[in-house]
This record gives C-alpha cells, sequence and structure tokens, in this order.
C-alpha cells in the first residue's frame, strides 16, 4: 500500500509539472474606451457643458424669486439633463460607473429639490440645491474621458 501511495504521489507530481509548464501567463489589457464610445461620450459631454453653462439663468431665477420660471427653466432648458447623463453613465468604464450612477442619482435629487422648493417658496432650499447641482454636474463632467 506504501508503494502504491508514492507511486501515486509522483504521478500527481509529474502530472502537476506538466501542466503548469504547458500554461502560459495571459496578459489582460486593461479595459479602454472604444473610438465610438469616446465620440458619443464627448457629444453628451458637450451638451451637458452647454446645460451647465446656462446655470447662472437658473440662480437668477431663484434670486428674483420668480418661482414658475424656476420650475419651467427645470422642465425647459434642463429637462434632457438627465437623460444625457444617462447616456454618458453607461459608457463609462466600470471602474467610474458606480461614482457616475451615485452622481447622476445626486443632480437628479437636486433638481428635484429646487423644483420642490420653488413649490415652497423656499429660497434658502433653492439656492442651496442650486450650490450642489452646480457641483455635482462638475464632479460627473470630470469622469468623462479627456476631462
Amino acid at each position: 500500500m506504501t508503494r502504491y501511495r508514492s507511486f501515486l504521489a509522483l504521478v500527481l507530481a509529474f502530472l502537476t509539472a506538466f501542466l503548469v509548464s504547458c500554461g502560459s501567463p495571459v496578459a489582460k489589457t486593461p479595459p479602454t474606451y472604444t473610438a465610438e464610445q469616446t465620440a458619443l461620450i464627448q457629444d453628451y459631454v458637450s451638451r451637458i457643458e452647454t446645460s451647465r453653462e446656462r446655470l447662472p439663468e437658473l440662480a437668477k431665477l431663484i434670486q428674483d424669486e420668480n418661482w414658475v420660471f424656476v420650475k419651467n427653466f427645470i422642465r425647459g432648458p434642463l429637462g434632457e439633463l438627465r437623460s444625457r447623463i444617462s447616456v454618458i453613465q453607461r459608457n463609462l468604464l466600470p471602474n467610474a460607473k458606480a461614482k457616475a450612477t451615485e452622481l447622476a442619482k445626486e443632480v437628479a435629487e437636486n433638481l428635484i429639490a429646487i423644483d420642490e422648493a420653488a413649490q415652497k417658496r423656499d429660497y434658502k432650499a433653492a439656492i442651496s440645491s442650486y450650490g450642489a447641482l452646480q457641483r455635482n454636474i462638475d464632479a460627473f463632467l470630470s469622469l468623462a474621458p479627456g476631462a
């Protein structure tokens, strides 16, 4: 029985050595953006930046406490902001996707908070949410490739 175990151990050792020597390490390339993804992301980044450039108009409406126009501005010029952010979010690499998802959610919450503040005619809440909206959009745009 001892000879059988020794022989079996020897065969398994040779088999292991053979299998290890036949294998070759496969170098994984890190995930990168395709040219199409980069072009699509940059197109949507420019659209979001256009919306971002119009945020001072929203600040002026809040400052003037023109609540009807605040609500209209959120639904009008900023109405497609969430869908544009969503397109970018879906095309980001996995390491940036989690942060992008979090920021996209915060942008949506900021827009809702401004809308609710306009409904309640609450200047402090509206201007606070406006500042958070600016910061979150900037943070989201920094995740895009080439930013």
